[in-house]
């Protein structure tokens, strides 16, 4: 039976077409977040970004509301980064990803950590965090008599790493800042940490919002390893597909792989969009092979552009001004105007707003 091929671009509408960024959904942000398997975090404000995007008519206090009444949290959770998540899919993804982070930490800290006991850490990080929220210089501080000789910077980072935590509002609301502070994630939405979501469940989850994908795929999204036997248990149940380079894609066998000619209309993309980031082979979406940009700060002011359903530029807002910049000249400048229009009143409601090409970078 002959295998069938998905060219670059048939992957790409299937993916843009699972994260809401062929034509916007109708949809709760709590559900779109569920949805979409999460949305990376970092930044605070690039998730209203993400979901301005994605969802029609989203407005700031969709996602402020459900942020401020702990229906949503940011979390430490897939490859070991900042998410935006359910607070159910909070709970549930913990016991399964924390290998993940604490894989990440040990990476980095190993030299450091060498003698201590990492148990007792987690201990006196929790009874810390049980006595109300805390920020990294006040974990730092909690613990530094407790252990004198060690740096107290790894101390910190050790509780960040080893338990399962919640960064509290009001960071993370639009517009707010200041610095992160922590509180266990169970207490924070009052509910227990869970039995964990079963692998097979987690690629499933996978597949439905970033598939066609190969193994190697989603273990790069989610930070594991191992995924293959997953796949193999899971594969009766899946249907199978190889990419231009003949490698085997896995899919669900229901969800959606529109036509490639199906149109995509221009997209703003704020700071870590996951459609960028959840894949080991990108050239779904980033043909060219460039680098995704990680800038630095609180997010929504910065990001990427897609056309026709590629990342071709990157954007910045800097005072009243948009800012296009791509390699070579953009194919349908109008249509991309009037997207960076909408994004201009979504940041900066009814202010004036200018949008300039660039070529550069």
């Amino acid at each position: 039976m002959t295998t069938e091929i998905l060219s670059p671009r048939a992957l790409n509408r299937a993916t843009l077409a699972r994260q809401l960024l062929l034509e916007r959904a109708d949809l709760p942000a709590v559900t779109a977040i569920a949805r979409l398997a999460g949305l990376q975090a970092q930044a605070p404000d690039s998730s209203y970004v993400g979901l301005w995007s994605r969802l029609r008519d989203f407005e700031v206090d969709e996602l402020a509301k459900p942020l401020a009444a702990r229906e949503v949290v940011r979390s430490t959770l897939m490859r070991g980064t900042v998410h935006l998540v359910t607070a159910e899919d909070g709970l549930a993804l913990w016991p399964t990803i924390k290998p993940v982070v604490e894989r990440g930490f040990l990476g980095h800290y190993s030299r450091e950590v060498a003698g201590l006991d990492l148990a007792a850490i987690a201990e006196a990080g929790r009874d810390l965090l049980t006595r109300g929220h805390r920020t990294r210089a006040e974990i730092r501080a909690g613990l530094a008599d407790r252990w004198p000789d060690a740096d107290p910077t790894t101390l910190a980072y050790a509780v960040n790493s080893l338990l399962p935590l919640a960064h509290v509002t009001p960071r993370g609301l639009w517009g707010r800042s200041g610095p992160v502070a922590f509180s266990l994630l169970d207490e924070w939405v009052g509910a227990p940490i869970t039995d964990g979501i079963t692998l097979d469940d987690l690629v499933s989850r996978y597949l439905a919002a970033f598939g066609p994908a190969t193994v190697r795929d989603a273990q790069v999204w989610s930070g594991l390893t191992k995924l293959k036997e997953v796949f193999e248990r899971l594969r009766p149940r899946l249907r199978t597909f190889a990419d231009a380079a003949g490698k085997e894609l896995f899919d669900l066998p229901d969800a959606p792989r529109p036509d490639p000619e199906t149109p995509a209309p221009p997209r703003f993309l704020p700071e870590y969009d996951n459609v960028l980031l959840s894949h080991a082979d990108r050239v779904r979406v980033i043909p060219d092979g460039r680098r995704v940009p990680l800038p630095p700060g609180p997010g929504g002011r910065k990001g990427t552009l897609l056309v026709d359903g590629e990342f071709l530029a990157i954007w910045a807002i800097e005072g009243a001004t948009l800012t296009i910049e791509s390699r070579k000249p953009l194919r349908d400048q109008d249509s991309i105007t009037e997207e960076g229009l909408r994004l201009m009143e979504f940041v900066m409601p009814g202010q004036r707003h200018d949008i300039r090409f660039g070529i550069g970078g």
